[in-house]
């Protein structure tokens, strides 16, 4: 689980991503240039993955480390697994 001072931080990154992607919709229907929209979009990709970085640090952290650290083998396998699968989906 995240601390309470790290959840604050990573809502106020989204209300700032949110903050983000509402620009991008008005820029769209106000027919700004691509290139404009293009950046935007960027910043806000940039923001959001980075939200996902400090989410995934976390949970290697916790949950992760605290199932290698127990000695039982299945939960070990099961959080490594896991955690492979979130590397092949979102490692591309």
């Amino acid at each position: 689980m995240l601390p309470d001072d790290e959840k604050k931080k990573l809502n106020n990154r989204l209300h700032r991503v949110i903050g983000q992607v509402e620009a991008v919709g008005r820029m769209i229907v106000d027919d700004e240039y691509c290139v404009d929209i293009l950046m935007q979009l960027s910043a806000a990709t940039g923001a959001l993955n980075k939200v996902g970085q400090i989410v995934l640090e976390q949970h290697i952290r916790s949950c992760v480390s605290d199932a290698i650290k127990s000695g039982n083998a299945k939960e070990r396998d099961e959080k490594i697994e896991e955690l492979m699968k979130v590397f092949r989906k979102y490692g591309q």
